[in-house]
C-alpha cells in the first residue's frame, strides 16, 4: 500500500505540473511520490497504533478483573487475616508493630492458601537514576556558577574591561587616531617583533617552551614585515629586502643551534628558501638565485656538522632541487650550461656529505641507520637534472654516470672499512654498481637498455632473496623500474620487423623479469602485496609489448580484432598457469580478460559495423578456443563467477550486435533492430530457466556457483533494455504497425514474462523478492502507457517527440486505456475476492478522474475530449455494476 500511495502522489504531481505549466516536472514527480509514500506509511502506522491501543485496553481490563478479590459470598473464610499492602506500608512508616508481620513462613503459606491468591514476596525497587535537568535549566546553572564560583571579581572585571577596550577602539577608529603613515606602522611592527625576540631570548632558561614559541613568532612577523614593506608598499628596494631576509635567516639559525631548537631552525631555513620567491622581481637571474641557494645549503651543511637534524636537511634538499627543476623546465637554455653545471655539482656534493655527517654525529650503535631520502634521492635527482643539461649528448651523460660510479665506489671502499658504517657503505656500493651499469647502455637503444636493466634487476632480486638481504633485492626492483623508464623514453625505429625487434623484445623481457621476480618472492614467502604488484608490473609490460606492435603494424579497422586475439591467448596462458601451479592471481587475470572481451566486441562494431566482419571471425574463433580452455582450467577458482559471466555476456553482446547489423543492413525499421538485438539476451534468459546445462559448458558442475550472479545480471539487463526500449518509436516497416503485435512490443512482453518468473529477484534477498509483484505492476503500467502513445504516433500520425504527450488524441487514448486497465483490475479483484487488486483498480480510476478534471477538461471543445469524459463515465458505471468491492479479509486487515 505504501508503494501504491507513492505512485498516486507521483502521478498526481505530474498531472498538476503538466496542467499548470510548472517547471522541474521530474523533480516534482519524485517529491510527490515521496510524499505519497510517507502518507501511506503514516496511514499504516496509524492503523497499527489503533490496533495496539485496543489490545492494550483489553489487556488492562483483563488485568483489573484478575486483580479484584473474590466476593464475600464465594471467598473461603481465611484462617489468618491478610492485610492490604497499603496497610503494611502505613505500619512500616509509623514504626507500629504489626501482628501479622511476624507470622512464620508456614503460617504465611497457610494464610495465602486460605485467601486463594498467591502473594509475591516484597522486592525492593531498584534506585532510579536522577532525571537530567532540562537544557535551559543547565544553561542557567552554568551562568550562575560562572558568577558565583572561582575568582568572581577577576571574571567580572575582565568582562567590563573587554567592553571598555572595545568601546575605546571603536571611538579611536571613528576619530581617526590610527591614521598613521605606513612607514611608522611597519617600523612599529618590526620593533615590536624585535622586542619579542629579545624577550624570548632572555626567557630561554626560565621558560624554554614559551621562549622558543615567542622567538619563532617574532621571526615570522619580521619576515612578513619585510615582505609587506617590499612587495605591498614599496618601502624597501629589492636588495635591501633581500639582505634583511638573509640577516633574519642567519640570526635564526644561530639562535636555533645555540638553543638546540629544531623547530626554530626549520622556521629560519623555510624563511630563507622562501625569501627569493617573496622578493622576486622577475629578472630571471639564475646565477644570483643559485648563489643564494648555495649559501643556504652551506648553512644547512654547517648545521648538520653540529646537529643531526634530518628535517632541516630534507627541507634544504627538497627546496633546492624543486626550484632547480622548475627553473630548468621553464627557463633553461643550452647556453646556460657553463653557469648552471657548477651549482648542480655543488648541491650534489653537499647532500652527498650531509648523510655522512649525520651518521657521524649519531651514537656508534645507531650509525648504520640510512637516510634513504638523501642517500638515494640525491644522486637520482641530480643525475636526472644532469640529463636535462646534457640533452642530445648521450656520451656526456654516460661519462657523468661513470664518474658517479667511481665516486660512490671510492666512498663505499672507505665506509666498508668501518664497522659502524657498514650499512651505509653497502648502500654506496649498490649505487656504484647501478651507475656503472647505467653508463654502459646510455649510448645504446632503448630496447638494449631495457633488456640489460630488466635481466640484471631480476638477477639482483634472486641474489637478495638467496642471501636474505634487502639492498640487492630492492636494487633489482629499482633496476626493473629504470628499464621501463628507458623503454618509454627510447627512440622507436621506423622500419622494423613485427615482434622481432628490439622494442618488442625489450618490453617482453621487462614483463618476464617482473613475473620471475614475483614468483621468486612468492616462493620466499614474501609480502603478498608486493607479489601482486610485481605480477601486475609483468602483466602491464606484456600488454604494452603486444599493443604497441598492434598499433604499429595492424590497420586501424582491424586493431580491435587483433586485441581480441591477444586477449584469447592471454587468458589461455593465465588459465594454464593457474591449473599448473595454482596461482589465484592468474585466475583473476583470466577473468578480467573475459570482461574486456565485452568492451572489444563494442569496439569491433564501431570499427567495421559488426564484430564478425574483417578479421573478427578469426578473432572470435581464437576467443572460443582460448576461452573454453581457460574456463576449464580455472573452474575450481573463485574467479570462475566473473569469468563465466564475462564469457556468456561477451557472446550474447557479439550476437546482439550481429543481429542489429543484419536488421539495419537489410532495411528493417528500428523496431526490428530492437527485437533482433534482444533475441540473444532473451535466449540466454530462457536457457537459464529451462536448460541451464546448455550454458554451463565448459565448467560443468562449477556452474552452480555462477547461477545466482548470472540471474541477477540478467534481471538488471532486462530492466535496462526494457526501460530504454520504452522511448523507441517502434516502427515495424516494411510490415504495417499493429498495436502490441509488433516486433518492439512483443520483445517488451517477452521481457515482462521473463521478469515475472522472478529468477533474478532471489539473488538480491527476500526483501526484494517481496517487491516483485509491485515491480511488475509498475512495468506493466509503463508498457501500457507507452504502447498507447506509440499507437497514437504510428496510427494517428502524431510526431514522436515531447509534444506527443500533450496532444488531444494522446490524452484521450490514455484516458480510455487507463480506464480499461482500471476496470479490468476492478472486475478481476471483485470476482476473485482480492481486495488489493480491486483497490489498485480503484486508485487508477481515481487518477484518471483527476486527469479528466485537470487535463482533459481543456479539450472539452473537441470530440476527443468529450469522448474521454463519456468513456470514463460509462466504464465507471459498468464497473460499479460488475465489480462491487470485495469484503476485507483477515489478512488484509492485519496491520
Amino acid at each position: 500500500m505504501n508503494f501504491l500511495f507513492g505512485l498516486i502522489g507521483a502521478v498526481l504531481t505530474w498531472m498538476l505540473a503538466a496542467a499548470w505549466g510548472w517547471g522541474w516536472e521530474m523533480t516534482l514527480v519524485v517529491v510527490g511520490g515521496v510524499i505519497g509514500w510517507l502518507l501511506g506509511r503514516n496511514s499504516k502506522l496509524a492503523t497499527r497504533v489503533e490496533v495496539l491501543e485496543r489490545s492494550m485496553k483489553s489487556m488492562a481490563v483483563g488485568a483489573q478483573a484478575r486483580a479484584q478479590p473474590p466476593s464475600a459470598a464465594t471467598a473461603p473464610t481465611p484462617e489468618f487475616r491478610l492485610e492490604a499492602p497499603s496497610a503494611r506500608a502505613a505500619q512500616a512508616a509509623t514504626s507500629t508493630p504489626v501482628t501479622t508481620a511476624a507470622v512464620p513462613p508456614i503460617a504465611e503459606a497457610a494464610r495465602v492458601e486460605a485467601v486463594g491468591v498467591p502473594v509475591a514476596p516484597a522486592v525492593p525497587a531498584a534506585p532510579q537514576p536522577p532525571a537530567e535537568p532540562p537544557l535551559l535549566a543547565r544553561g542557567f546553572d552554568a551562568i550562575r556558577n560562572w558568577f558565583s564560583v572561582g575568582n568572581v571579581p577577576v571574571k567580572v572585571g575582565m568582562l567590563v574591561l573587554f567592553a571598555g577596550v572595545a568601546a575605546l577602539l571603536k571611538y579611536a577608529a571613528d576619530a581617526g587616531w590610527f591614521t598613521l603613515p605606513i612607514e611608522f606602522r611597519m617600523a612599529g611592527i618590526a620593533l615590536t617583533a624585535i622586542a619579542a625576540l629579545l624577550f624570548g631570548w632572555h626567557q630561554r632558561a626560565k621558560r624554554t617552551a614559551f621562549a622558543l614559541s615567542l622567538q619563532g613568532g617574532a621571526v615570522g612577523i619580521l619576515v612578513l614585515t619585510v615582505f609587506a614593506a617590499f612587495r605591498l608598499y614599496g618601502l624597501l628596494p629589492a636588495g635591501a629586502a633581500f639582505a634583511l631576509l638573509v640577516l633574519i635567516v642567519a640570526a635564526t639559525c644561530v639562535l636555533a643551534v645555540r638553543q638546540n631548537s629544531l623547530a626554530l631552525a626549520v622556521l629560519g631555513i623555510l624563511a630563507g628558501y622562501l625569501a627569493p620567491i617573496l622578493i622576486s622581481t622577475g629578472s630571471g637571474n639564475h646565477v644570483a638565485l643559485f648563489s643564494y641557494y648555495a649559501v643556504l645549503n652551506l648553512a644547512v651543511f654547517a648545521v648538520a656538522w653540529v646537529r643531526p637534524w634530518r628535517a632541516l636537511n630534507l627541507i634544504g634538499f627538497v627546496f633546492t632541487y624543486a626550484v632547480a627543476t622548475l627553473w630548468g623546465v621553464l627557463s633553461y637554455q643550452p647556453e646556460n650550461f657553463s653557469s648552471t653545471e657548477p651549482f648542480l655539482i655543488l648541491f650534489f656534493v653537499i647532500y652527498l656529505l650531509v648523510p655522512l655527517l649525520c651518521a657521524r654525529k649519531r651514537e656508534p650503535s645507531r650509525r648504520d641507520i640510512v637516510d634513504g631520502s638523501l642517500l638515494f634521492g640525491n644522486p637520482l635527482i641530480a643525475f636526472a637534472l644532469q640529463a636535462g643539461l646534457l640533452k642530445g649528448d648521450p656520451m656526456g651523460l654516460a661519462l657523468s654516470a661513470l664518474v658517479l660510479a667511481v665516486l660512490y665506489a671510492a666512498l663505499a671502499w672507505w665506509l666498508l672499512r668501518r664497522t659502524t658504517l657498514r650499512v651505509i657503505g653497502e648502500a654506496h656500493a649498490i649505487l656504484a654498481i647501478g651507475f656503472a651499469t647505467l653508463s654502459v647502455p646510455l649510448a645504446l637503444s632503448a630496447g638494449a637498455t631495457a633488456c640489460t636493466f630488466a635481466l640484471e634487476g631480476a638477477g639482483l632480486v634472486w641474489l637478495g632473496l638467496r642471501q636474505q638481504r634487502r639492498f640487492p633485492r630492492w636494487s633489482g626492483y629499482v633496476l626493473q623500474a629504470l628499464a621501463g623508464v628507458a623503454w618509454v623514453f627510447g627512440d622507436i625505429p621506423e622500419h622494423a620487423i613485427p615482434v622481432v625487434n628490439g622494442i618488442a623484445i625489450g618490453a617482453l623481457l621487462i614483463s618476464l623479469a617482473g613475473f620471475a621476480s614475483a614468483e621468486l618472492l612468492r616462493r620466499a614467502s614474501g609480502r603478498a602485496f608486493l607479489v601482486w604488484l610485481l605480477n601486475g608490473w609483468g602483466l602491464m609490460w606484456w600488454l604494452i609489448a603486444w599493443l604497441n606492435e598492434i598499433d604499429r603494424f595492424v590497420p586501424a579497422y582491424s586493431q580491435a580484432d587483433a586485441v581480441l586475439g591477444l586477449t584469447a591467448v592471454s587468458i589461455a596462458i593465465a588459465g594454464f598457469v593457474f591449473t599448473r601451479w595454482q596461482r589465484p592471481l592468474h585466475a583473476w587475470i583470466a577473468a578480467a580478460g573475459f570482461v574486456i572481451a565485452i568492451v572489444i566486441a563494442m569496439q569491433q562494431a564501431q570499427d567495421h559495423r559488426q564484430p564478425f566482419a574483417e578479421w573478427g571471425s578469426l578473432a572470435w574463433l581464437a576467443f572460443a578456443i582460448g576461452g573454453a580452455l581457460a574456463l576449464r582450467w580455472i573452474a575450481s577458482s573463485a574467479a570462475i563467477v566473473v569469468a563465466h559471466n564475462g564469457w556468456l555476456w561477451a557472446w550474447t553482446l557479439a550476437l546482439a550486435l550481429l543481429l542489429r547489423w543484419f536488421a539495419v543492413d537489410h532495411g528493417l525499421a528500428a523496431g526490428w533492430a530492437w527485437a533482433l538485438s534482444a533475441l540473444p539476451m532473451l535466449a540466454l534468459a530462457t536457457l537459464l530457466h529451462k536448460k541451464p546445462s546448455w550454458i554451463a559448458w565448459p565448467i560443468g558442475h562449477a556452474f552452480a556457483h555462477v547461477l545466482a550472479s548470472l540471474s541477477a545480471l540478467l534481471l538488471i539487463v532486462l530492466l535496462l533494455v526494457f526501460g530504454n526500449s520504452l522511448f523507441a518509436a517502434g516502427s515495424s516497416a516494411p510490415l504495417p504497425f499493429v498495436p502490441v503485435v509488433n516486433p518492439l512490443e512483443l520483445m517488451q512482453l517477452g521481457i515482462l514474462l521473463l521478469i515475472a518468473r522472478g529468477d533474478g529477484f532471489a539473488a538480491f534477498g527476500e526483501a526484494v523478492v517481496a517487491q516483485r509483484m509491485r515491480v511488475l505492476v509498475v512495468l506493466g503500467f509503463a508498457f501500457v502507457t507507452f504502447a498507447t502513445l506509440r499507437g497514437v504516433h504510428q496510427l494517428g500520425g502524431v510526431p514522436w517527440d515531447e509534444a506527443l504527450l500533450w496532444t488531444t488524441l494522446a490524452q484521450t487514448s490514455l484516458t480510455v486505456v487507463w480506464s480499461l486497465v482500471g476496470m479490468a483490475a476492478w472486475i478481476v479483484g471483485s470476482r476473485r475476492g482480492n481486495r488489493s487488486l480491486w483497490l489498485a483498480g480503484a486508485v487508477l480510476m481515481g487518477i484518471v478522474l483527476l486527469k479528466l478534471l485537470l487535463v482533459d477538461r481543456n479539450h472539452l471543445g473537441n470530440l476527443y475530449g468529450i469522448a474521454s469524459f463519456i468513456a470514463y463515465g460509462l466504464l465507471c458505471t459498468v464497473i460499479g455494476y460488475l465489480a462491487p468491492a470485495p469484503a476485507k479479509t483477515t489478512t488484509e486487515n492485519a496491520p
